[in-house]
């Protein structure tokens, strides 16, 4: 399907899982955008000197691979004063340096699964660490960029603006004039939006109705975090 691989472009982007499999053939790097909320953990708990194991099944097996490699593992769901960890990115501020942390989602952990297949170098990126992720790939030519959208009742893709706008900011700063017209739409999106005004979008909204607005702050904070967050074999840890 050579018609959907965007080939002719050094900077290319496509959604979800599916893009692993036709646009990531012949890249040099792929970054995973999962803004609400699984790139934003990632970030947090890089900068908290923890490794995080991505996980693509929210079931109990994630408890038996924890077990397997010495880590804990975060709840599937979002539980809120448990003192536990899960997909909310305020939780990770508990996490301590060195900690691993098994990290279920059927989205950004689901994807990494995948593009970590490619035997490509991964990055997980995000507002947190949009300047210093698009700073790591300019090591790279060819760079896949994966919004990963999230999922509607029925289980299909719905695509999320927030994924598109970090997305678009990634492919901006990067600063490369071979740009898919995929990814050219995103940088444009950057470039009229403030990410502030997603506040308003269907996700953050979902998250402050079940109580977790301090989680939108935090995965609406741009250029806050420290470190570019890199796939090391089975986890992200900080970009050496």
């Amino acid at each position: 399907m050579q018609w959907c691989n965007q080939a002719q472009s050094d900077i290319r982007l496509e959604w979800g899982p599916a893009a692993v499999g036709y646009v990531a053939q012949d890249v040099d790097c792929i970054v995973i955008v999962d803004v609400m909320s699984f790139s934003t953990c990632v970030s947090l708990a890089v900068d908290q000197g923890a490794q995080v194991y991505p996980y693509p099944w929210k079931d109990a097996s994630a408890l038996t691979y924890a077990d397997s490699i010495g880590a804990r593992a975060a709840s599937p769901d979002r539980l809120s004063g448990t003192g536990g960890f899960s997909l909310s990115p305020a939780s990770m501020r508990k996490l301590a340096a060195g900690e691993k942390l098994v990290l279920p989602s059927p989205n950004g952990s689901a994807i990494s699964f995948l593009a970590r297949e490619s035997g490509v170098t991964v990055f997980s990126g995000c507002f947190r660490n949009l300047s210093l992720t698009a700073r790591a790939c300019r090591d790279f030519r060819r760079v896949l960029v994966i919004p990963c959208g999230e999922r509607w009742p029925d289980g299909t893709l719905r695509p999320a603006i927030e994924d598109y706008l970090a997305a678009g900011g990634i492919i901006a700063a990067i600063g490369r004039d071979r740009c898919s017209p995929e990814a050219q739409g995103a940088v444009a999106a950057w470039q009229q939006m403030n990410p502030l005004s997603l506040r308003e979008c269907s996700s953050a909204r979902e998250l402050q109705q079940r109580g977790f607005g301090e989680d939108v702050d935090l995965c609406l904070e741009v250029d806050s975090g420290q470190q570019a967050c890199q796939l090391q074999g089975d986890f992200y840890t900080a970009r050496q």
